[in-house]
């Protein structure tokens, strides 16, 4: 492949989340520095209206034009840079023609989306071709599921060196979090929930627990599923469900699969929200999983759903102030079980939004790490998570730059 003047595209810049990624870029590593990137979009006109609000740093930001709708446009973009940044979502109705351009010319690809289905589908049909052509595809770079999966990688790392051995069963319990969903993540839930409420084979594929294990081989056994009010003794404390967890925990198994099963063959791992103690916490279990429930059925119904989409959730493009999003934090939650007995907790804690600040850094140090610290005669081409292509590496750059920490908190 020929020399590409840029290490990274952002792709989608014109985006709520797209420019704050352009932002936190600029502010953190420059324009025309060492790290040499651009913004891309449809729009020239919005592009430069995004270069301009950044201010004077990023005044010789380079700009490119292209259109998801046209593939020439695409394999242009692509041939100028080792990774594309793609924040255009819902990725099930825009995201194919850019993976399918990037996986034509052997450009690395990272995105944000959450959306089991379209990941499927594109690992179906596109893994052979990346292997081939040396691209490395590697959805979920953002809260979901860079938290989850690099902290299950996190926590074997300490099992194996304190214990010798991997952790066959994880929790991951989100301890506190406060922010909002993107208009981005909510139109791709809605659209779930529409599909699957009229496709049973879709909500086979939801159900599956190993909906992304599609060509490696792997142990099956029975998961574990918080779907309601659930107490749990290892933390002393309620929990409900965590609306995440559903393709968290399938991005962590398809890690245990591209490792051949480096947890375990009998690994179980499943995901939840903690409510608190006693009766308080359990009257919140209760309350949060109608909660959601009322919520996936109200979105699976196409009045309930319009009412929601008009009045209570925000649209695509849509997000909350700098202030807020300085204001977010999360703070999750690890405990594991050797199959001897031996365990240890940990935790993983970000300090800005989930959805918007720390999703916006999670990205961008994703992709700078796959174009400078990621070589392929490591890492070949292939669709890969974020904890197996990256691992310790991202986890460096996240507690560097990012406003991420992996702590152990306590081994036994």
């Amino acid at each position: 492949m020929a020399e590409q003047p840029f290490e990274l595209v952002v792709f989608g810049a014109t985006s709520f989340v797209g420019q704050i990624i352009c932002r936190y870029l600029t502010e953190t590593h420059g324009v025309n520095g060492e790290v040499k990137w651009a913004a891309a979009g449809r729009s020239r006109e919005k592009l430069e209206q995004v270069r301009t609000g950044l201010g004077d740093k990023a005044r010789d930001l380079p700009l490119l034009t292209a259109d998801a709708n046209k593939p020439e446009e695409l394999n242009e973009l692509c041939r100028q840079t080792r990774v594309v940044l793609s924040t255009v979502g819902p990725y099930a109705f825009y995201g194919e023609p850019m993976v399918s351009a990037c996986v034509e010319n052997g450009t690395d690809y990272v995105d944000l989306t959450g959306e089991v289905q379209w990941i499927r589908a594109m690992l179906q049909k596109y893994e052979t071709q990346a292997r081939e052509s040396g691209a490395r595809i590697v959805h979920c770079c953002g809260f979901d599921s860079i938290p989850s999966d690099l902290g299950v990688h996190f926590l074997q790392q300490q099992a194996q060196t304190n214990f010798g051995a991997p952790c066959n069963r994880v929790k991951m319990r989100v301890k506190s979090m406060k922010g909002t969903f993107s208009g981005g993540t909510v139109a791709s839930m809605l659209n779930v929930a529409q599909q699957a409420a009229k496709d049973k084979e879709l909500r086979k594929v939801l159900a599956d627990p190993y909906a992304l294990c599609i060509t490696d081989s792997v142990s099956r056994v029975r998961q574990p599923h918080v779907a309601s009010a659930e107490y749990d003794p290892d933390f002393d404390l309620w929990l409900a469900p965590f609306v995440m967890g559903s393709i968290n925990t399938r991005v962590v198994h398809r890690s245990n699969c591209i490792t051949g099963g480096a947890y375990g063959p009998d690994f179980q791992y499943d995901e939840a929200v903690i409510t608190g103690q006693g009766m308080k916490g359990r009257m919140g279990a209760y309350s949060m999983a109608a909660g959601l429930g009322g919520f996936m059925v109200s979105a699976a119904i196409k009045p309930t759903r319009w009412i929601m989409e008009k009045f209570f959730l925000p649209a695509p493009g849509e997000g909350p102030s700098p202030e807020a999003q300085d204001k977010g934090f999360f703070d999750i939650r690890f405990h594991g079980r050797t199959a001897n007995g031996d365990e240890i907790r940990t935790k993983v804690t970000g300090d800005k939004d989930p959805g918007y600040g720390s999703t916006s850094k999670m990205i961008s140090e994703a992709a700078l790490c796959l174009a400078e610290e990621t070589p392929r005669e490591d890492k070949p081409g292939g669709f890969w998570t974020p904890a197996t292509i990256f691992g310790d590496k991202l986890i460096r750059r996240l507690e560097a730059r990012a406003g991420l920490t992996f702590e152990v908190q306590q081994r036994a």
